[in-house]
């Protein structure tokens, strides 16, 4: 499967932004997806998650509250809503995709086989 993320852009403190991570090649409906990012100079880290089901979704503590994960299987796609940015969620955003069926440690970039190439998200002061 390949991944497209899409949506990145330059927004105010206090803003939204959607992005999305769009599946070809095959159907995302059997693969958990995640986002991760990536901030100038720092490690790629977890943000969010869903299950392939959409039964559960993960949040890393600094975008709980704020941040929402949604899949829709039918646009073969998974979206990360972001309300009430900050300047310190500037970064390059990566959709990532389990193998089919999998449901590993979604917090772990190891458990992801199919990567995006990453939107970037800038949110100024």
């Amino acid at each position: 499967v390949q991944l497209q993320a899409s949506g990145g852009g330059v927004v105010q403190a206090g803003g939204s932004l959607r992005l999305s991570c769009a599946a070809s090649g095959r159907t995302l409906s059997t693969q958990a997806v995640g986002w991760f990012r990536q901030a100038p100079e720092k490690q790629r880290v977890f943000v969010a998650a869903i299950s392939w089901s959409a039964s559960r979704q993960y949040y890393a503590d600094s975008v709980k509250g704020r941040f929402t994960i949604s899949r829709d299987n039918a646009k073969n796609t998974v979206y990360l809503q972001m309300n009430i940015l900050k300047p310190e969620d500037t970064a390059i955003y990566y959709c990532a995709a389990m193998r089919r069926f999998a449901s590993g440690d979604y917090f772990v970039r190891g458990e992801y086989d199919y990567w995006g190439q990453g939107t970037l998200v800038t949110v100024s002061s």
